[in-house]
């Protein structure tokens, strides 16, 4: 499994690596209610499924208000309620990855942050991955803005996470949102074998 930024952006040299790397699952993570036209993804191999999962959504007005007008959308602060108001939204992502034919998968949104990141903090859950390492990887993936936004609010990433992860059950809340038991043990075996 591969996190990335948009594919869109690929130039034939890097759907070549792509390819050879051997991805033919990409997953777009969108959000609905939002045109987000980097995310329209077209492969230059027929074999590649691509597969859109919206996983936020911002006809939920609440949400726009705490988290997209005041600009912390781009940090995590807003996973942990993401999380409480979507689970059905990232069950149906890790499903899609499950369920995804032989091969490797790519999960992307457009910068290759929040929306992976989410998905990310999942998957390494799910595969028994220890909370500082689950945020030893997200940290991996900087940003000097969402740490200069939380650095105002006196937080660290690694706050944050700790905070989101703390009391997080990942299987009972991917069966919550509707995942099976198959999904989660096909994932297992995806990461761990």
């Amino acid at each position: 499994m591969v996190r990335s930024d948009t594919p869109a952006r690929l130039t034939e040299a890097g759907w070549s690596a792509l390819y050879s790397y051997g991805i033919r699952t990409i997953v777009s993570l969108r959000t609905h209610g939002m045109e987000e036209s980097e995310l329209d993804v077209t492969s230059p191999y027929s074999d590649i499924e691509i597969i859109q999962v919206a996983i936020e959504d911002v006809t939920d007005e609440d949400f726009v208000q705490k988290w997209a007008v005041t600009e912390l959308w781009g940090t995590p602060l807003y996973y942990k309620d993401a999380l409480q108001r979507w689970p059905k939204r990232h069950a149906a992502a890790l499903s899609a990855i499950a369920q995804a034919q032989p091969g490797g998968v790519l999960f992307h949104c457009i910068r290759g942050h929040d929306r992976t990141g989410i998905i990310s903090l999942l998957l390494l859950a799910l595969a028994g991955v220890v909370s500082d390492n689950i945020i030893t990887d997200y940290e991996l993936s900087p940003d000097p803005e969402r740490d200069e936004l939380l650095a105002k609010r006196n937080l660290s990433v690694r706050d944050v996470l700790h905070n989101t992860l703390k009391g997080l059950d990942v299987d009972s809340y991917l069966i919550m949102g509707g995942a099976s038991q198959d999904d989660l043990a096909v994932i297992r075996t995806r990461l761990l074998e």
